[in-house]
């Protein structure tokens, strides 16, 4: 299985220190934030990675990550021209992935004191086309995010930012696929935002009854504002104190 790095857009959440930089290379504790995505995928048994990065301060990815010897790993890069969305990214994926199933992470998504390893060796194993990773949250998160409507353990639907959430469980950015996700990628339009919606795809597979979910008890964070940055550094160092 395959991983692909999402790692472009333009930070603008985190301005100015993304004037300088590229986002996912601000500082997690005592490390760049794209580290954190990279082991999620290294200890989940992942060592053939795709990044795909923006145009703007591609060359300061290039230059920390380098082939991936050091990480023990290998890299392959695309270059996303200008943002449209997590499915437009995703599809720059498709020579790389060719008929392998592949985990897509957010390079903004930090995930501490839980391996995915179970659910990507389920996933491999399933029949399934894809699996999200749910994760439990406030009320106000949700409301950022997407989430899931449940009957039971089964996800029926996912809401994109609903202003009255109907659970808490949204969908974090670990996003396991068949190559199938292209060919829907390739039908999706634009929404208001102006950008290709990946609960659009995820409602895709849910309406052929082909995604299975997982429930992550760990810890999780989307580091794209000065809250969740802050945040994300004291739980890492938190982490990182107590030898966990």
């Amino acid at each position: 299985m395959k991983g692909v790095i999402l790692a472009g857009g333009t930070g603008s959440r985190l301005r100015p220190l993304t004037l300088v930089t590229n986002k996912h290379l601000l500082p997690i504790y005592n490390k760049p934030m794209i580290f954190y995505p990279l082991q999620t995928l290294k200890d989940a048994g992942i060592t053939d990675i795709l990044i795909v990065t923006g145009r703007e301060h591609a060359g300061d990815i290039f230059r920390l990550m380098g082939s991936g010897k050091d990480f023990g790993v290998r890299f392959t890069y695309r270059v996303q021209d200008e943002p449209g969305g997590i499915p437009q990214a995703i599809s720059l994926a498709e020579q790389f992935v060719g008929s392998d199933k592949f985990i897509s992470i957010n390079g903004d998504n930090i995930l501490l004191r839980q391996s995915i390893r179970p659910f990507a060796e389920a996933f491999q194993r399933g029949s399934e086309e894809a699996r999200i990773l749910l994760y439990n949250t406030t009320v106000e998160e949700a409301r950022k995010a997407g989430v899931a409507v449940l009957e039971g353990e089964r996800v029926t639907k996912i809401v994109e930012k609903p202003p009255q959430p109907p659970t808490t469980w949204i969908s974090i950015g670990v996003l396991m696929f068949a190559p199938s996700v292209f060919d829907i990628i390739r039908t999706l339009r634009p929404s208001a935002r102006g950008e290709l919606e990946i609960a659009d795809v995820q409602n895709e597979y849910i309406r052929r009854g082909t995604l299975a979910a997982s429930r992550f008890e760990g810890e999780w964070m989307d580091a794209g504002s000065f809250d969740e940055l802050r945040r994300a550094n004291l739980l890492a160092h938190s982490q990182h104190a107590g030898g966990a």
